[in-house]
């Protein structure tokens, strides 16, 4: 079950079918489930989170999920790496420091980790908007 706070923000993203999808900050992993079950089985999710007791939490909530549709990485956006997946069409990040004026000592080296995950005019959405507000580069 997810928060208010959470509904609100998922309900926010322009999601459809197929679309691969990051989560920054995905905590124990409910937006990122909420978000698979909305991009469908042709659709992708990856939440990352520096906890890894917050993944731990996450990859257990995720128990029947395809693990290819939907999966989870312990790492900061600052240090993520895209390594062999291929890009992602949407990013969000729901109170992450690095994205959201907290820590502006790794802003840019977080936006060049989600530039470098996102094709070509791929979107980021952060909080702070109503919902939520886009983030251009």
């Amino acid at each position: 079950m997810m928060s208010a706070r959470l509904s609100d923000a998922v309900d926010a993203l322009p999601l459809r079918p197929g679309l691969r999808v990051l989560e920054i900050g995905c905590g124990p992993g409910a937006a990122s489930r909420e978000v698979a079950r909305r991009v469908g089985p042709s659709g992708v999710v990856l939440g990352i989170d520096r906890s890894p007791r917050a993944i731990a939490a996450a990859r257990r909530a995720a128990v029947g999920f395809d693990p290819d549709r939907l999966d989870f990485e312990c790492t900061s956006i600052e240090d993520f790496v895209l390594g062999g997946r291929p890009l992602f069409h949407m990013a969000f990040a729901l109170r992450v420091g690095a994205l959201d004026g907290r820590h502006p000592e790794v802003y840019d080296a977080a936006i060049a980790a989600v530039t470098a995950a996102l094709h070509p005019g791929g979107t980021l959405y952060v909080d702070g908007g109503d919902p939520l507000r886009r983030i251009v580069w």
